[in-house]
């Protein structure tokens, strides 16, 4: 069994809480003046993203998400802000495939509350308007307003470039679905605000860097993000968790995806509340990995804030 838990806990920062990882961050940015690479086109809820984590940084827009990891990777940017999951859409496609083998590591998170706009040209009026274009999410989240305005959808391939394409078509009779963020920078009116079907509606996204940054034990709450497949015998996703529950671990996050094309070849990604050098989770990965052909955590990190006011709120329920 190959397992593969990056290097030691002491590289990098060693940042100790969520709020050291924020100073470090505006640090960071402040001296070096870096790039901070995301996917999508100016404007893009991953470029909000990138903003507020790092507001004095360089965002650097790239087309696809593999580019993204490439220019962490190759020292082009120092960090990767990547989309991991939505309230609404559930996970993110390619990107369960593209970490295990990114050679990168999760350093922390962010939750960004998701706010979609009806974008039209300027002086553009709503009953005008007769198709609306976005990204396939963006155009499922907002079906109620699409369908109480009988708008004819189409897909783009981006958010944030669906609004740039309303501002080069100069057609008031067609509109894009984007953040409000993506109507400054092309130059549109926003016809109706936050038009997302659901409240919650809110994407997680997981902060890419070349060298991990374990945050010290026993300072703060720590997330472990991990990926392992089991052998293929009868019940070994079943023993192979076991020693989660016998140890009082709390499991976030179980997701399986194929591998390498094979219908019985099943990988699991998962995150735990736990740091891998307490007891409690160090003996669950010990028993994980007995019953494991690959094993491989991609990063420890800080919780977000919005994590722990979520737990607490359940708590409480």
């Amino acid at each position: 069994m190959r397992i593969d838990i990056g290097l030691s806990a002491k590289a990098g920062l060693g940042l100790d809480t969520p709020l050291d990882l924020e100073r470090a961050r505006h640090f960071e940015a402040k001296m070096t003046k870096m790039n901070v690479a995301y996917q999508g086109e100016p404007g893009a809820n991953s470029h909000i993203a990138c903003r507020e984590l790092y507001p004095a940084a360089e965002p650097l827009a790239l087309a696809s998400f593999e580019d993204v990891l490439a220019a962490v990777s190759d020292g082009v940017a120092e960090y990767a802000v990547i989309p991991i999951e939505n309230s609404v859409a559930g996970r993110v496609a390619d990107i369960h495939h593209l970490l295990p083998t990114a050679g990168l590591y999760i350093i922390g998170e962010y939750f960004l509350p998701i706010h979609f706009q009806l974008l039209g040209l300027k002086g553009a009026k709503l009953e005008e308007v007769r198709s609306v274009y976005s990204h396939v999410h963006a155009l499922g989240q907002c079906r109620k307003i699409i369908r109480r305005l009988d708008l004819t959808p189409h897909i783009s391939g981006d958010t944030a470039g669906s609004a740039r394409e309303i501002a080069e078509w100069r057609d008031k009779s067609k509109a894009a679905i984007a953040p409000a963020l993506a109507a400054q920078i092309y130059g549109l009116d926003i016809l109706r605000a936050d038009i997302e079907d659901e409240a919650h509606n809110t994407t997680r996204f997981v902060i890419l860097s070349k060298q991990p940054r374990w945050p010290k034990l026993g300072v703060g709450q720590a997330v472990t993000t991990f990926v392992f497949r089991v052998r293929n015998v009868p019940a070994a996703l079943y023993k192979a968790l076991g020693g989660f529950a016998t140890n009082g671990v709390n499991m976030t996050k179980l997701e399986s995806y194929m591998v390498e094309g094979e219908f019985t070849a099943t990988q699991f990604l998962a995150d735990v509340e736990a740091h891998p050098e307490e007891p409690a989770l160090a003996r669950a990965f010990e028993e994980l990995a007995f019953f494991c052909k690959e094993f491989k955590i991609l990063g420890v990190y800080p919780p977000h804030a919005f994590r722990v006011a979520s737990a607490a709120a359940r708590v409480e329920e």
